[in-house]
């Protein structure tokens, strides 16, 4: 990995590319920590000191913004309303048959289908930005509040402020895409995640547990090898081809595999899960009455009823997902249509089925490991009593990320030596 890393920098092209890369995500990472207009400065700052660390709905989301949540910045939302919109995107394409349709006509519909995650996107980020509007009024001090002018006024100009950033993050993270290196949504994400990674460190350095602070290294090591061993993990599906006749030309037949991925859904289901079950305290800290209140406390996030919860949604959610991304009946019409077949299977149905039973029983041990990693954290506070703001979901999005943008970089710079492979 460190001799791919510097041989990327011998070459002109990708260096450019990295160098824009960390420019884009300096930019990004310098408004998580400006703060937005209208909002008391010194109040932001203590709310962030109050969430840091904290292992509730507040703490799951500031982690995800890179602490600019709980700093009230403009960058407050993050690139999660992005991620939220290409989702549902995603998942309507399966229900709604225009979108569908779209979607199978190539680059022209996929850029339609863009075009409507970015208008999505701001709806989604303007709901959000009012609802933590009033949820930062709320949480802040009579003497200090966090937004002293809690008019109109004041509330539009926050609530397009965040919404704009929200827009620019977006902008930002499909400039890195296009000109950069590996998919600039994920790094942000990436980005925001180890940005808290120095926080993560000291509580585990300033903790008085002992038994945490030594077992924890070999835990956190444990969990790495884990994710990285599941996530390159796959079933290759072998396929034979038949012999083709293209114009005087035969064809001899050729030999290839499906590969089916273990982990197929990726961190998706833990977004997704996490999302619902982070919904009752939320209503709780926004509405102050005796019932939302038990609520709140009955699915607080230390608790073992909101650990079970989030377990049960990722596995359903994973196999809801991998159904959504993977369908047998369209892979066993394409290897059909190109003369494709797997030995001892008929094309067909009956691959389609054979898909369909090998995928099933395949997805089972990835969602296992999916809820597994993701209530670890939880887990260890329960035992521990110690927050640990680095916790599974974020080991999963930092490893997938690192893997593929690392798989990019190795495609570029075997793209700029290829004549060593014609040499014979």
């Amino acid at each position: 990995m460190i001799s791919t890393i510097l041989s990327a920098f011998t070459v002109p092209e990708i260096r450019k590319k990295i160098g824009f890369t960390a420019l884009m995500l300096g930019l990004y990472r310098f408004g998580a920590h400006l703060t937005a207009p209208g909002v008391s400065a010194s109040a932001a700052k203590q709310l962030s000191n109050s969430v840091a660390g904290s292992s509730g709905v507040l703490g799951f989301l500031n982690l995800f913004s890179g602490g600019a949540l709980s700093q009230v910045a403009v960058f407050a939302l993050g690139i999660m309303p992005y991620v939220t919109a290409s989702i549902i995107l995603q998942i309507l394409t399966v229900v709604v048959p225009s979108l569908e349709r779209l979607q199978k006509e190539g680059e022209v519909g996929q850029q339609r289908i863009t075009q409507y995650t970015r208008y999505l996107t701001v709806g989604l980020a303007f709901g959000q930005s009012i609802g933590y509007v009033f949820l930062f009024h709320s949480l802040g001090s009579a003497n200090n509040p966090i937004i002293p002018e809690f008019d109109l006024q004041h509330i539009f100009l926050i609530v397009m402020s965040l919404t704009a950033g929200t827009v620019l993050v977006m902008w930002m993270g499909e400039l890195i895409t296009q000109r950069g290196i590996g998919n600039g949504i994920s790094l942000m994400i990436f980005a925001s995640i180890v940005s808290r990674l120095p926080s993560a460190a000291q509580t585990w350095y300033t903790s008085t547990n002992q038994v945490f602070k030594v077992v924890l290294p070999f835990l956190v090591l444990a969990v790495v090898a884990g994710v990285v061993f599941v996530q390159e993990g796959q079933r290759r599906i072998p396929v034979q081809y038949a012999k083709r006749v293209i114009g005087r030309r035969m064809l001899s037949g050729t030999q290839s595999y499906l590969p089916l991925r273990v982990n197929m859904a990726g961190v998706i289901p833990v977004i997704f899960a996490a999302s619902l079950m982070a919904f009752p305290p939320t209503v709780g800290q926004l509405i102050h009455t005796h019932w939302s209140q038990s609520l709140a406390n009955f699915f607080s996030p230390s608790g073992w009823h909101y650990i079970l919860g989030e377990a049960l949604l990722i596995i359903v959610f994973t196999y809801f997902y991998t159904a959504v991304t993977f369908n047998p009946v369209d892979q066993a019409e394409n290897l059909k249509k190109y003369g494709g077949f797997i030995p001892g299977v008929r094309p067909g149905r009956p691959t389609a089925e054979f898909l369909d039973r090998v995928l099933a029983r395949l997805t089972f041990p990835g969602a296992i490991y999916l809820a597994f990693i993701a209530i670890l954290p939880a887990i260890v506070y329960a035992r521990s009593g110690v927050t640990f703001n680095f916790g599974g979901t974020s080991i999963i999005i930092v490893i997938g990320v690192a893997l593929d943008t690392m798989k990019q970089l190795e495609a570029q710079l075997m793209m700029r030596n290829y004549e060593g492979f014609l040499k014979t």
